[in-house]
């Protein structure tokens, strides 16, 4: 898809995520590693902006998906991405909100 995801309507977005699953799944079965890792970030990018960002606040924790035990203090968001601090850093880092999920501890 040629358009910035923020332009796009909720069924192009969904759309779009099936596309890209798609993909995503041919590259893996081909063996083809670094495609299936575009287009899985590319997925990632396009759920985020599935997503209500007013659910995250900046001041809260949240756990990061795919990570064990790891959560992110939010500081601001910008877009569809969380700018924050990961347990025990001191490095600002961005995460796309659906790698967010439920308050941490």
């Amino acid at each position: 898809m040629d358009q910035r995801y923020g332009r796009l309507t909720r069924q192009e977005l969904l759309r779009e995520v099936t596309t890209l699953t798609e993909r995503a799944r041919k590259a893996e079965q081909k063996g083809m590693l670094s495609e299936f890792e575009v287009y899985e970030r590319k997925k990632t990018i396009a759920q985020s902006y599935l997503l209500d960002r007013k659910q995250y606040e900046p001041g809260k924790r949240y756990e990061i998906q795919g990570e064990d035990q790891g959560s992110l203090l939010i500081s601001y968001m910008n877009g569809v991405f969380a700018w924050g601090y990961r347990d025990g850093e001191t490095d600002l880092t961005a995460i796309p909100i659906s790698l967010l999920k439920r308050h941490a501890t």
